[in-house]
């Protein structure tokens, strides 16, 4: 069954970052198509892929799915074989809330400290709004390490569905200079060495064109 993963861009696209790094990370057979945003026909080529024109968005044969998250699960679903979600069944349904908050929540941090693979890292002040949802962040990402992180350095021990949904958020964390505790740092360490990571960023790189607004912040 050959799977196709349209996404929009590299440098920016923190919702095409999420099932993308997941994909790769294991080792999941797939094309990639980017749809480079802010153009003037972006959301009409959109449409042609994604019933929402909208990305990132799963083709699989004849069935589309969309929304980062309904696509984690349908991978989760499809290859069962592999650890997507932790195996715990404690570990994965916590994982499974802190994705959820990540999916609906987090939306000051979101919009102040927009994500950008090629930012220099630079400090930003941030507002209170924002500051208050970065304690809320790593108060979650304590919890999770210290209750099930203890056979490896991401949230459930293993790389899992519920890193590849907070990437975006080290990304940001990393350009910005988030002040962050020593334990929150090495989590985005570990993320950051990740090969996939590394590939999904030196395809921001390639990238020939940008968004100025996104460059400027």
């Amino acid at each position: 069954m050959p799977l196709t993963l349209i996404i929009a861009n590299k440098a920016y696209s923190s919702w095409s970052f999420r099932p993308w790094i997941l994909m790769r990370h294991f080792g999941i057979a797939f094309e990639d198509i980017t749809l480079p945003l802010g153009q003037a026909d972006t959301t009409e080529i959109f449409l042609r892929y994604s019933p929402t024109g909208k990305c990132p968005v799963l083709h699989a044969d004849d069935l589309v799915i969309w929304d980062s998250l309904a696509i984690i699960e349908y991978i989760a679903e499809k290859f069962p074989d592999l650890a997507v979600w932790p195996r715990d069944e404690k570990a994965r349904a916590e994982a499974r809330s802190f994705a959820a908050e990540m999916h609906s929540g987090f939306l000051r941090t979101r919009g102040q400290l927009p994500m950008n693979m090629r930012r220099k890292p630079a400090a930003k002040e941030l507002t209170p709004e924002v500051v208050a949802e970065v304690a809320r962040l790593e108060e979650a990402f304590a919890r999770m390490r210290g209750r099930f992180g203890q056979d490896g350095p991401f949230l459930a021990g293993a790389f899992s569905a519920v890193d590849a949904m907070f990437a975006p958020i080290v990304n940001r964390f990393h350009i910005y200079e988030v002040p962050v505790s020593a334990p929150t740092r090495d989590y985005m360490e570990a993320m950051m060495a990740l090969p996939a990571w590394r590939d999904w960023e030196q395809g921001a790189a390639q990238e020939s064109w940008f968004i100025e607004k996104y460059e400027a912040v």
